[in-house]
């Protein structure tokens, strides 16, 4: 169900909100709701994004695996290309008995 709110707004804004509306074929009121939905999912991405870096920083913290970004980046564009491709092998990881982080590679 739709509920009412009143926001007060610029004049300046709101000019520009009815030429916008009306060059994109739209009422004020259907361009202001495009506009805030678009605003809210993209505030909810970006803090899906943020929450994600949060957890693949704690597993790297807890010895998670380390790839080189390299490979990485080479994995990704032969992938994007449609070029079948291997998985980039962690260069680091912690051993979970030990709690030793080895690394595999230093240098390129």
């Amino acid at each position: 169900m739709a509920s009412t709110t009143t926001l007060k707004l610029p004049e300046e804004l709101k000019a520009r909100i009815v030429f916008a509306a009306q060059a994109s074929g739209k009422s004020p009121h259907a361009f202001m709701i495009e506009a805030l939905e678009t605003q809210a999912r993209l505030a909810e991405l970006r803090q899906s994004f943020i929450n994600d870096a949060i957890v693949s920083a704690a597993e790297v913290d807890a010895g998670g695996a380390l790839y080189a970004m390299e490979d990485v980046q080479a994995y990704i564009l032969a992938r994007t290309s449609g070029k079948t491709a291997k998985r980039p092998k962690p260069i680091a990881h912690t051993d979970t008995q030990t709690k030793t982080r080895t690394t595999k590679r230093t240098t390129r």
